[in-house]
């Protein structure tokens, strides 16, 4: 088959993170600047090699003071109203409901979330992996 007739199927693929979780995961002080700690993840995140068309950083609570909410290239960071983790599915549901076959990967430790999340057609890795990555 010639070249010119090949087609590549090329799915979009999406991460979400749930910034709590990732930055709860390492025991490095964060606790005592939540901000501090979002806004290095928020960095890490925009530097970072990742294997992801679209990457979501949900912030809640004193995090949310770390880093602005709003678009820059392709990292996109949300700030819960509420609940981190109802933001997170939200996230999900809007990737899922574009409709174009798109994957999406949830970055989360918590296994209720996980279930919810693959309810909604994404799928999780835990924050080890992301990390492991940056």
């Amino acid at each position: 088959m010639p070249r010119s007739q090949l087609t590549y199927a090329v799915r979009v693929q999406v991460l979400i993170v749930d910034g709590a979780n990732v930055v709860g995961s390492r025991p490095d002080g964060w606790w005592r600047d939540r901000a501090g700690a979002a806004r290095r993840l928020q960095e890490q995140l925009s530097t970072g090699v990742l294997p992801h068309d679209e990457i979501v950083l949900v912030l809640e609570g004193a995090a949310r003071r770390g880093s602005p909410a709003g678009q820059d290239g392709r990292l996109r960071t949300v700030h819960a109203p509420g609940s981190g983790d109802d933001a997170i599915v939200e996230a999900v549901v809007a990737q899922v409901d574009i409709g174009d076959g798109r994957g999406v990967t949830v970055v989360t430790a918590d296994r209720v979330l996980r279930d919810r999340v693959e309810a909604a057609g994404a799928s999780s890795v835990g924050p080890s992996w992301l990390l492991d990555q940056l």
